[in-house]
């Protein structure tokens, strides 16, 4: 006969009939695991109807491998987008750190505030269009010359 458990899910407890999970001499249930799958879940699949491999996965990893030898370069890097001058001010910002970024030619509001965005999301700090120039709190001009060569532009430093 099974053992008899009482659950309690209320201010009385209610008994059922249920086997008691396997539990080991010491009254305490294992956690190794158990026993193993009877049967593999997917010995019913096999290479019938599947594509075959092409070799363009790295065995170690799974990721694709970059075709070689037919490589072009990233169209930003080639691409020249002029010259920014990047310059820190404090004047009339009653003493706070500001790095402005400006001189874009042939780039539209919608754009700079796209670049904007990414300048701020990188150094983590605030930021903002003006007069258009990108103005960007703190002193970050390392981070901001990295962001505009990525983005194909030719950072100048000006000023102290």
């Amino acid at each position: 006969m099974a053992a008899k458990q009482i659950f309690r899910s209320g201010p009385a407890g209610v008994e059922r009939d249920e086997p008691k999970p396997d539990v080991a001499a010491d009254g305490k249930v294992p956690t190794d695991g158990g026993q193993g799958l009877a049967q593999n879940p997917f010995a019913a699949l096999s290479g019938a109807g599947l594509p075959q491999k092409t070799g363009n996965r790295n065995a170690e990893t799974g990721k694709v491998k970059a075709p070689a030898g037919n490589r072009k370069p990233s169209p930003q890097a080639e691409k020249n987008r002029g010259r920014v001058d990047i310059r820190r001010e404090t004047g009339g910002r009653g003493g706070k750190t500001v790095t402005v970024v400006d001189g874009f030619v042939g780039i539209g509001l919608p754009e700079k505030e796209q670049l904007a965005k990414k300048i701020r999301l990188a150094c983590g700090c605030g930021g903002t269009v003006k007069d258009g120039a990108i103005e960007i709190q703190g002193d970050q001009r390392e981070t901001i010359a990295r962001i505009l060569s990525e983005a194909g532009f030719k950072p100048v430093f000006a000023g102290g």
